[in-house]
């Protein structure tokens, strides 16, 4: 069956619609699906970064012991000076 067949066929389809109505047709949803692709694309690249970022944090030390530390170094400080 060849297109031009079948479009008498889809004509009265096309009447009962709203002609008033506006909808975003294939443009948008190629704009909406190009969107898409792109957003992946670039959560993918982030995700592979990601990756590669070798970070480690340091663990705190508790408020007394930090004092303490502070003390030393002031002390060690002035031994050198």
């Amino acid at each position: 069956m060849y297109a031009t067949q079948a479009l008498p066929h889809l004509v009265p389809l096309a009447e009962e619609l709203d002609k008033n109505k506006v909808t975003p047709g294939v443009l948008g949803f190629l704009v909406f699906a190009a969107l898409a692709v792109g957003v992946w694309a670039l959560m993918k690249s982030m995700n592979r970064h990601m990756g590669k970022v070798d970070f480690e944090e340091t663990p705190e030390e508790p408020a007394a012991s930090s004092g303490a530390k502070e003390t030393a170094d002031s002390a060690g400080a002035a031994k050198r000076s």
